[in-house]
């Protein structure tokens, strides 16, 4: 009985071992492609993404917004504002919570 036991701890030791040894091999591959050349998709996604990053941090918002998005989003906010009863909507709202009153005189 304690050999079955014992066989069956191996058994799930091993099994355990490998999971983690191929999780690591497979970050270990992603890590490793990072010093060699990345294909061309992959370059010309990163390219895009950093432009546009350097583009998002220079206009200090969204990239490419123009008068009609501006007015669009205006439009929006004050849709907002009318319907939940204005306030500044960037702000969470204060939550106050009231103690219940429980009637302790009725037994």
């Amino acid at each position: 009985m304690a050999l079955h036991r014992l066989y069956h701890l191996s058994s799930l030791l091993r099994s355990a071992v490998s999971l983690t040894l191929r999780r690591n091999i497979g970050i270990s591959a992603v890590l490793f492609n990072k010093s060699k050349e990345l294909d061309p998709v992959q370059k010309l996604f990163l390219d895009k993404i950093r432009d546009y990053s350097n583009k998002s941090k220079a206009s200090g918002g969204i990239v490419d917004a123009g008068p009609a998005y501006q007015k669009n989003l205006s439009e929006e906010v004050t849709k907002l504002q009318r319907l939940y009863g204005g306030g500044d909507l960037a702000k969470f709202p204060e939550i106050k919570f009231t103690e219940p009153k429980f009637d302790e005189g009725a037994k």
